[in-house]
């Protein structure tokens, strides 16, 4: 399926904050797996800024054609990202991200707050979890995932759990618009 993305999310715990190491981790990955969009996601790390570059420049050279970072849209405006995924808590950051000429992904837990999404006219929500994640809550599951994707009409990707190639034939056949996973990418 043409229009299924694999979307690589990047996690401190696994490619550390270590400006070389984090380039050296993220370089084999990119090779080795499908990757349509990526997204650099830290929330711990006092360089952030260095990383996104690294993380930027080296999406780049491996001809990434959508580039996210986790909330940060001033990093995003600054280093030429072409977007921000922010989390359910940012629907009020929405408006901004646009004025700064961003793509806009959101993280959505309900289907009020995909509803919210839609008319808040973001280009696409990841809904989750949809198996179980440590500290994520209790797994959606295929069929509500496919209950959202039937429903409303804006690009979904599943994100939550997500390890295997089975799962990932399980979200293709819901017609979902991808997966995003940090695990599945390590």
């Amino acid at each position: 399926m043409q229009d299924f993305n694999y979307y690589l999310i990047t996690d401190p715990s696994y490619y550390t904050n270590d400006t070389k190491q984090f380039e050296e981790k993220l370089m084999p990955i990119l090779k080795s797996k499908r990757v349509d969009i990526a997204c650099f996601r830290d929330k711990t790390s006092s360089n952030i800024q260095e990383l996104a570059k690294v993380f930027i420049n080296t999406c780049k050279k491996h001809d990434i054609k959508n580039i996210f970072i986790n909330q940060n849209m001033q990093i995003a405006k600054e280093l030429n990202f072409d977007g921000v995924h922010l989390t359910s808590l940012q629907f009020d950051k929405i408006q901004e991200a646009k004025e700064l000429g961003l793509k806009i992904i959101i993280s959505c837990h309900t289907f009020e707050e995909i509803q919210k999404a839609i008319n808040l006219k973001v280009d696409k929500v990841t809904y989750s979890p949809i198996f179980f994640s440590p500290n994520k809550g209790e797994p959606k599951g295929i069929e509500k995932l496919q209950e959202a994707v039937d429903r409303f009409d804006i690009d979904i990707i599943a994100l939550g759990g997500i390890i295997s190639e089975v799962q990932i034939k399980q979200i293709e056949q819901t017609n979902a618009k991808g997966f995003a996973s940090i695990r599945y990418f390590i």
